[in-house]
């Protein structure tokens, strides 16, 4: 764990501060702020630094700045799969759109990870998404969301790769 000022570039960040990445392997992505902010590829961090500004102008936000560092062998359907379970397990129930829409979420993505998903889910989970964002009493709705969005259009290929190797694509 470290704690630096903001202003700091991402890269030097993971690369000086942290030691880079582990078994030399290459970056693949980051989530800046924590679980509900934007992922940022490996080639949006040139000239990204740690700050609010910084990480807005490149679609993201500093949220918390607990930085997550994911290396080339991270699966980010996993990853998203993850962050969808979290918020399932998080969300008190009082709103449907939050209550009903993270367990879509989960499920959804729990069906991709599993080598079941259609192509279709992935418009699914984007539109399950667009049902939920500002419309609940508290931000969770809308922080389950954001990851969701952002993780399957910055790396959709991956979400289709998994789709297109499904039982339901083979069948």
């Amino acid at each position: 764990v470290y704690e630096y000022p903001t202003g700091v570039p991402v890269l030097d960040l993971i690369n000086d501060v942290a030691g880079g990445i582990r078994g030399g392997k290459d970056l693949k992505a980051i989530i800046p702020g924590g679980s509900s902010t934007p992922p940022l590829r490996a080639d949006q961090l040139d000239g990204v630094t740690m700050n609010s500004d910084s990480l807005k102008d490149v679609g993201s936000m500093m949220g918390t700045a607990g930085m997550v560092v994911m290396d080339e062998d991270t699966d980010m359907v996993d990853v998203l799969w993850r962050i969808a379970h979290f918020y399932h397990h998080e969300s008190c129930g009082q709103c449907t759109p939050c209550r009903e829409g993270t367990g879509w979420l989960e499920k959804v993505l729990k069906k991709i990870k599993d080598g079941e998903g259609e192509m279709k889910d992935l418009d699914l989970l984007l539109d399950v998404g667009n049902q939920m964002e500002g419309r609940t009493i508290c931000a969770l709705a809308d922080a389950a969301v954001w990851p969701v969005r952002h993780t399957i259009n910055r790396f959709r290929d991956e979400f289709e790769a998994r789709c297109k190797k499904s039982v339901h694509a083979i069948a």
